[in-house]
């Protein structure tokens, strides 16, 4: 996170002899006692968007105008070259960025002079997604139409082409009976994975994501996570098929979560050099672990003993390898957990006895003490140090969270750390979201159908909004602005995923790859900083054809919402939020199906 505000209260000089020390005195109880009261009435969101924006609501712009007035206009199309568009990892850029540990896989967003201010098409002969849970084991080809990835992949089951569809077997290099039967022998691993202890996984270089939908019948939410290649399309395909994934990759900025926030971490023969420049891509595992999370690893050099003759190399190479692994991850507080045929397990200690022997000056790699908060992961330098925990935080740990799903409603220790952040706001806003919900349930019937199923809250507080359709069969990315308070651990403590980003700046995903957005206050907290037209269609650019968009929205902004909406084709219409207050309204909105003028459909 970045751009904080310090927390300070004024301090005023008084004459300790005058007599308007009582009153001063009563006016602060009373200031107090008000403030407690508020943070019982009030959800934190809430205060602290009145305070960000209060300088926008008197500013001579605002004042007597009762709306904001945007002319109309009407988006171009892009070419149809623009059909699978990623702004920030564009492969039509790659070669202007530095090929050191693969950073121009990061994330490189356009200048503002390049923007694409046009609406991304559809492929020619773009379908409606299959539904899920049927979408899992199979998509149209013509939605995701990449014939080298099939090619290179089918010998390994990850997907085979039938007729107008790609069929998805559940195969992958280290599971080549199934991903089903892999994943069982690491529940045999790790009897947590079984008893709701685990709730939260990334898998980073995820395939097609067979290992992340397995979990989901297993009660796991996964982040997938792979990198914008110049071919395959992993994380398209993985959200296709209502897999949770993101772009990304570990290289050399932080990964866009909290420390201490996924129970496990995943790798399957995604040939990650681990030991290699000081063993920074494990410190980046071990910084966005929990401590007591598991660490899995399959592909080389596990089970080298059987493995190393196909690897094109020797077995005292792999040997090595796998000695200077199990070395890095004990200097780092890990240790081996259990191992069995292509699968190794490490846990992450969750006692301070390790992490204290880090201060000693020898000791490497060190413990982190250079002022960078752990949780500061958007375009965060990888540091090559161990974050420890926070050892006053007492149940960080994973065996002190309480289990799924208990875990979704119970107030997080990690609330206490927020501005203005406590039990009480949080049960106050999981409150006021299960209200929420079924009012948004009332004015978008397609909510809790097998017509929604990726969904985005674009601007979260505690992730509350996720929480109220956690019996739907959806999933929601939780996102905190890289600007706001920094709540995103309380998301995850309570079993939840999401990630960091701007909005500024475009989404590390795919076109047409959300079916609902959902938008609570973000214009009126950051339109001081992004242009609304830009956040709008970047919208247009993730959602689904006929997908849906929820804005909830200060009522100044709901004219030119819908008016900018209009230009993008969108149909929307204006509703009055759960309570009918004047002040804030709702707009539901679907984005209609259209194809490019030179489509050869």
């Amino acid at each position: 996170m970045n751009g904080k505000d310090e927390d300070g209260k004024p301090t005023y000089p008084y004459d300790k002899k005058s007599r308007t020390v009582p009153m001063a005195l009563m006016l602060i109880v009373f200031c107090g006692f008000s403030f407690y009261l508020g943070g019982i009435f009030c959800s934190d969101k809430e205060i602290i968007q009145s305070i960000e924006t209060s300088n926008f609501e008197n500013s001579p712009e605002s004042k007597g105008s009762s709306s904001l007035q945007v002319k109309a206009v009407s988006f171009p199309e892009c070419g149809i070259e623009f059909q699978d568009y990623t702004p920030c990892t564009d492969p039509k850029r790659f070669n202007k960025f530095s090929t050191h540990r693969l950073s121009f896989w990061e994330r490189h967003c356009p200048p503002l002079y390049e923007r694409k201010e046009c609406l991304v098409p559809p492929p020619d002969g773009y379908k409606v997604p299959i539904k899920w849970p049927e979408s899992r084991g199979k998509c149209w080809y013509r939605n995701v139409p990449y014939d080298w990835i099939n090619k290179q992949k089918s010998n390994q089951h990850w997907l085979l082409k039938e007729g107008d569809k790609f069929i998805f077997p559940g195969g992958g290099t280290m599971f080549p009976n199934g991903v089903g039967a892999y994943v069982d022998l690491m529940e045999d691993l790790i009897p947590q994975m079984k008893d709701g202890t685990i709730r939260t996984a990334i898998d980073t270089g995820c395939g097609v994501a067979s290992w992340g939908g397995d979990l989901l019948d297993r009660g796991i939410l996964t982040v997938s996570l792979a990198p914008r290649d110049y071919h395959e399309a992993q994380v398209q395909f993985a959200l296709e098929r209502g897999i949770p994934a993101i772009l990304g990759i570990i290289s050399t900025q932080r990964l866009p979560f909290p420390s201490n926030s996924f129970d496990i971490a995943h790798c399957s023969r995604c040939l990650i050099p681990w030991t290699e420049f000081g063993g920074i891509y494990l410190l980046e595992v071990n910084r966005i672990l929990r401590p007591g999370g598991f660490w899995v690893l399959s592909g080389p050099p596990i089970n080298y003993e059987n493995h190393w003759r196909g690897w094109n190399t020797t077995i005292e190479d792999q040997k090595a390898d796998f000695d200077k692994l199990q070395e890095l991850l004990t200097s780092m507080c890990f240790k081996l957990f259990k191992k069995k045929d292509d699968i190794a397990v490490w846990q992450k200690l969750s006692s301070n006895e390790c992490y204290n022997k880090l201060d000693n000056p020898d000791s490497y790699p060190p413990k982190c003490d250079d002022g960078t908060e752990p949780d500061s992961a958007w375009y965060t330098p990888i540091r090559s140090c161990v974050v420890a925990p926070e050892p006053k935080l007492k149940n960080l740990k994973l065996s002190s969270l309480p289990k799924w799903p208990e875990r979704l409603n119970t107030a997080p220790e990690r609330v206490g750390q927020i501005r203005g952040g406590s039990d009480g706001a949080f049960k106050n806003d999981n409150s006021a979201w299960k209200v929420r919900i079924k009012h948004y349930k009332k004015l978008v019937p397609a909510i809790g159908t097998d017509k929604i199923r990726n969904v985005m809250d674009m601007n979260t507080l505690y992730g509350g909004f996720a929480a109220a359709l956690v019996e739907a069969p959806l999933w929601v990315m939780n996102v905190v602005s890289s600007y706001a308070p920094n709540t995103l651990p309380v998301v995850y403590d309570r079993g939840l995923i999401g990630t960091y980003h701007d909005w500024c700046e475009a989404f590390s995903t795919y076109p047409r790859t959300y079916d609902l957005l959902h938008v609570d206050g973000l214009f009126s907290s950051e339109s001081h900083r992004c242009e609304m037209k830009y956040v709008l269609l970047e919208m247009d650019r993730i959602l689904r054809p006929n997908g849906y968009a929820i804005i909830r929205e200060a009522s100044y902004y709901v004219d030119g919402i819908t008016t900018l909406a209009k230009g993008m084709r969108w149909s929307c219409r204006k509703e009055d939020t759960e309570y009918g207050l004047e002040k804030e309204k709702v707009l539901i909105c679907q984005k209609k199906l259209w194809y490019a003028k030179e489509s050869s459909r």
